[in-house]
């Protein structure tokens, strides 16, 4: 079987290897895969910001690089790109009056597929050991993303394909329904219900003593280990997001008298080293009043190896080619194995 493969903007920047997973796992079953060039963005993050607009020559961007070689089906190791492929790309053409581009995008659609929905619904996979040679021989548990489970409706098929994986040590993650708090630009938008949302799903994360959380969204991946390389430095677990403070002159060109106004703003998420706990009167990163936070119980308690990996890894990982966790040396950036 020809498979084309959409490698998502996420995963192209940020998390390659995730690509490179997908590519072994469908070469090891005997397919050809083919990268459309030209491909970009599924346009969501223009589409859950209202900016239809914007977002139709993304869309007319994706249908030009998949219509531009043959292949029998797609595969993205991504359920939110996929939901938006087909829940929201021809409903954005056509509200632009694109009909012809509605067309198109639904046809692509109907035969591009997340991987664990291609592997067991079309592929026929069902022992990751035995079919796949999957090997992993750690505690993980699994976070099922949103999209995948209220768009694609994507059931077991995710954890089941985990399970079966030889030596996984797999658990349940407690409330695995509640979203991680990412939601895209949700969490930019809404940093404070974001990072509340966030501590507790880290906090359930840490009760099952995995050593790794898994799932099929690297956006959700990156929250989340974002969240866990933080939380563990800082012990934040209180629900604030984590903010560093810093003052700006900002000119308006509005209201008599409030042309230099001083205002202060958040920097959410800011770099790993800059991450300080809240200071006296401190104004910018580094100022007085600005220290190091000491270790808190719930930070000591975290596992030094905790850390999010994409399943994709999982079910490529072999005894031959085993995925490395860090107690092994693996080498984890932004609580992400990489």
């Amino acid at each position: 079987m020809k498979i084309a493969l959409f490698a998502t903007c996420i995963i192209d920047a940020m998390y390659p290897e995730v690509a490179q997973a997908t590519v072994t796992i469908l070469r090891r079953l005997g397919h050809e895969v083919i990268f459309p060039s030209g491909q970009t963005c599924c346009g969501q993050m223009h589409i859950n910001s209202g900016k239809f607009a914007q977002a139709e020559p993304v869309i007319a961007a994706h249908a030009r690089a998949f219509s531009s070689t043959e292949w029998d089906v797609a595969v993205a190791p991504s359920a939110s790109c996929v939901a938006s492929l087909g829940h929201q790309q021809p409903l954005v053409a056509r509200r632009m009056g694109n009909e012809a581009l509605a067309t198109e995008a639904a046809d692509i659609a109907g035969r591009t597929y997340e991987l664990s929905q291609l592997l067991t619904d079309v592929l026929g996979i069902t022992d990751s050991a035995a079919d796949l040679g999957s090997y992993f021989p750690h505690r993980v548990t699994y976070h099922p993303s949103c999209h995948g489970m209220r768009l694609l409706r994507l059931g077991d098929r995710q954890s089941d394909l985990l399970r079966s994986v030889e030596d996984i040590d797999y658990v349940e993650l407690p409330l695995d329904d509640a979203c991680c708090g990412f939601g895209g630009t949700f969490s930019v938008k809404n940093p404070e219900v974001s990072s509340a949302m966030l501590a507790d799903k880290i906090r359930t994360v840490h009760s099952t003593g995995a050593e790794v959380c898994t799932g099929g969204d690297a956006s959700c991946l990156m929250h989340m280990g974002g969240g866990i390389s933080r939380f563990k430095r800082t012990g934040n677990f209180e629900g604030t997001p984590d903010i560093t403070a810093v003052h700006v002159k900002e000119t308006s060109s509005t209201g008599v008298g409030n042309d230099n106004a001083d205002h202060l703003i958040a920097v959410v998420g800011a770099a790993d080293d800059d991450h300080l706990t809240p200071g006296v009167s401190g104004t910018s990163p580094g100022a007085s009043g600005t220290s190091p936070a000491e270790p808190s119980q719930v930070q000591a308690g975290l596992q030094v190896g905790q850390s999010t990996v994409h399943l994709a890894r999982i079910l490529a990982s072999t005894k031959e080619e085993p995925l490395r966790v860090q107690s092994e040396g693996a080498t984890v950036s932004g609580g992400s194995l990489r």
